[in-house]
């Protein structure tokens, strides 16, 4: 099969799968997505401040993410938003960075080095818990037959009845899976996601068990989080 024959059966699809790719492809386009996976609206200055780029490179980047359907605008007064599109756009970028080879490169300040180690300890992503806090807090509950956490993920009656205990709840009347395994893009291996994930997210940052550090997705278990986490799932504080 000819170069030809191979671009013309790529046509013929009617996906182009290669235009979200390129998408992806720019390193300043990309560490923009990673920065959305928080959840919030940025407006083109921060994004350009976070990646060190200069405003007008970043709406131009902005405006071809927003163009090809991974990232949403708003416009509140004359400031312009950007944010990721769906949850559909956020698993993409998180199956992509866990499958991505992670880089040699030593962080260029001790800011920067203590900011990596927050986000693999514990950060946001999107609307649930991520990193090796996320981790442990997974693999309790299965441990505690709570998930199961085979091929396909589910919340037990056991489950169910822990949340209820908790006091989290879980919102009724949508099409989203109740649990579903995220692959974390730090730990490579998944953490906790769908609904359930993203109730017991909610629950951990409205309760004070864990809180922002900064303006980043970064998170830090308070005191009264590890208290929590230990009474609720049996984790060592000192692990937290």
């Amino acid at each position: 099969m000819g170069n030809v024959d191979i671009q013309r059966a790529g046509q013929d699809v009617g996906v182009d799968l290669a235009g979200v790719a390129g998408l992806l492809a720019d390193g300043t386009r990309a560490a923009f997505c990673l920065a959305l996976l928080d959840g919030r609206a940025w407006t083109a200055s921060e994004l350009a401040r976070y990646a060190g780029v200069a405003p007008s490179t970043a709406t131009s980047h902005l405006n071809l993410l927003v163009g090809g359907g991974l990232l949403a605008e708003a416009r509140h007064g004359r400031h312009r938003y950007v944010r990721v599109a769906d949850r559909r756009v956020v698993e993409l970028i998180e199956s992509l960075a866990a499958l991505a080879p992670q880089r040699g490169a030593r962080p260029r300040s001790l800011s920067a080095s203590g900011r990596q180690q927050a986000l693999a300890r514990a950060r946001l992503c999107y609307d649930h818990l991520a990193g090796a806090v996320a981790l442990a807090i997974t693999d309790a509950m299965v441990k505690r037959g709570l998930l199961e956490w085979g091929s396909e993920p589910g919340l037990t009656d056991r489950g169910a009845l822990w949340l209820a205990e908790a006091g989290i709840e879980v919102p009724g009347g949508s099409r989203r899976p109740p649990v579903r395994a995220c692959l974390d893009w730090t730990e490579r291996r998944p953490h906790l996601a769908g609904a359930v994930g993203a109730a017991l997210s909610t629950h951990a940052l409205t309760a004070g068990w864990m809180t922002r550090i900064g303006t980043t997705r970064a998170l830090i278990v308070t005191p009264a989080g590890r208290q929590a986490w230990h009474d609720h799932l049996g984790l060592s504080p000192v692990g937290l």
